[in-house]
């Protein structure tokens, strides 16, 4: 299987409407692909709170569109990232689209957990309440958004639910960038599955990001990393090497906390 993570810089002098018209020229640039991954609020940046209400979109929006279009004549599935989603009860989510090689939205992710200590994203943006995943031919991916990576039972929920790739949306800071680098890792080793971080490049609320987008494998291996600036980051993997890896080391067969239902 072949991801490309697409690490977008956020340059405050680039508007909105510039910024999605590249991010598509970005993703059709990666036909043959199997999947492509745009980072978290790239549309607006993550720390830049003060924006968030002037440009928030209906669901079906600018961002939506644009990029049903791109992952159709990439021929790709593409995770859009996210962008702040206007409901129709005025309540904004940080919200995350995925899209089919056709173009049609498969699913989509209200970010659960909110960034910002009672500022920021916390108090502006309402919080999702459901585990999202998708099934791609190759793989199921798990959706989770950037600060989420702290959370480890949602991950948990994820794999509960059949995920075998976790895909991680994110707008991390370079000041935390070791966090998010042993985070990722730890997601991977605990759930014996794919992670798919990606982040985006630049400065914006003067918050420099921390960029570092990474594949890591079931073991904790990380098979690919990106630099600190703009780039595409794209990596050949084996979805099958999740079951492979459960059959070999069954640990989540010792679980005794926490467990799912049976299905």
């Amino acid at each position: 299987m072949r991801a490309s993570l697409i690490q977008i810089a956020v340059d405050p002098d680039e508007s909105v409407n510039a910024r999605r018209e590249r991010a598509a020229s970005l993703v059709v640039g990666q036909r043959g692909a199997d999947l492509v991954v745009l980072p978290e609020l790239w549309p607006v940046g993550a720390f830049s709170y003060t924006t968030f209400a002037d440009e928030a979109e209906p669901f079906e929006g600018p961002t939506y569109r644009t990029m049903a279009k791109a992952a159709a004549e990439a021929g790709v599935w593409l995770h859009a990232g996210s962008f702040v989603e206007r409901a129709a009860d005025g309540t904004l989510y940080n919200t995350s689209l995925v899209f089919s090689p056709g173009g049609a939205c498969v699913a989509s992710y209200r970010k659960i957990h909110r960034f910002g200590f009672d500022k920021g994203e916390a108090v502006m943006m309402g919080a999702g309440e459901e585990l999202v995943t998708v099934g791609l031919p190759q793989t199921t991916l798990g959706l989770a958004t950037c600060y989420d990576l702290r959370f480890p039972e949602l991950f948990r929920g994820l794999v509960d639910a059949g995920a075998e790739t976790l895909v991680v949306a994110a707008g991390w800071p370079e000041r935390r960038r070791a966090h998010w680098t042993l985070l990722a890792q730890a997601r991977a080793v605990e759930n014996q599955a794919y992670v798919l971080a990606v982040g985006t490049a630049g400065t914006h609320a003067d918050i420099q990001q921390a960029g570092h987008s990474m594949v890591v494998d079931p073991w904790g291996e990380v098979l690919a990393e990106a630099g600190a600036d703009e780039e595409i980051l794209t990596v050949e993997f084996d979805p099958a090497r999740t079951a492979t890896t459960r059959d070999q080391f069954p640990a989540l067969k010792d679980r005794r906390l926490g467990l799912a239902p049976p299905r």
